[in-house]
């Protein structure tokens, strides 16, 4: 299960998923962000690598995890950081428990998956073992708590204790972060090897016809491909 947003990193993830052979489903969440944008990168995606996508209608969480630039107007969004300043701390575009939120509704997509394999078509549990895809990065970030790989091993061992085909069965649900510990450019450079569809991604955080090219992740990303050396893609065909 390939959590995929439709930007830069989660389309490179969800590449990776399909070039190793693994039998692939894609979720992609409305959380109630303030642009839906990137959902429709996000399924342009998924049809470019064959795979199936569901887009869960989770709106009601953006009225919750309500202080952030991500899901209020009334905060706004960071622009024209240098990257020390984005790393000096947790920036406002943090929507308080996202990825835990996300991680949770992949573990019970997934789980389901796997129940019906074990229980209505009879499917061996030894046989069997599941994964949820992240496109988390805890190098070129904005500082996020919930990009870095303590968080998911921690999360990983909730999903253990806490699911069936876990404390029934013994069926592993492992997060894959396969891009955790590389740079912006390493990832760009890895996207373009593997044919990742990167001209369809969305990066930017304000959602508008073009991106933004002030917020942090649109400087992110122009970072990661200046040093990688490529052309962004999405940019030229927009």
């Amino acid at each position: 299960m390939v959590l995929l947003s439709g930007g830069l990193d989660s389309t490179t993830v969800a590449t990776h998923a399909v070039r190793q052979g693994h039998e692939v489903r894609a979720l992609s969440i409305g959380y109630g962000q303030r642009h839906v944008r990137e959902l429709q990168s996000a399924r342009a995606v998924a049809e470019r690598l064959g795979i199936e996508l569901a887009v869960v209608d989770a709106s009601f969480y953006g009225g919750l995890a309500s202080f952030s630039s991500l899901t209020s107007h009334s905060v706004p969004l960071p622009e024209n950081r240098d990257p020390g300043a984005m790393a000096a701390d947790i920036p406002n575009t943090y929507v308080p428990l996202r990825n835990t939120f996300f991680v949770t509704l992949a573990a019970a997509a997934l789980e389901s998956w796997l129940l019906d394999a074990i229980e209505r078509r009879g499917n061996a549990p030894a046989t069997l073992e599941g994964a949820i895809f992240v496109g988390a990065n805890a190098i070129d970030y904005s500082g996020y708590p919930d990009c870095r790989p303590e968080f998911y091993e921690a999360i990983t061992e909730v999903i253990r204790l806490g699911s069936k085909v876990g404390a029934a069965y013994g069926v592993p649900i492992r997060i894959e972060a396969p891009i955790i510990t590389m740079s912006k450019a390493d990832i760009v450079r890895y996207g373009n090897d593997i044919g990742a569809p990167l001209e369809l991604t969305w990066s930017c955080y304000a959602g508008l016809d073009r991106p933004c090219g002030a917020c942090d992740s649109c400087e992110l990303r122009a970072a990661g491909f200046a040093a990688a050396g490529i052309s962004d893609p999405a940019l030229a065909v927009r």
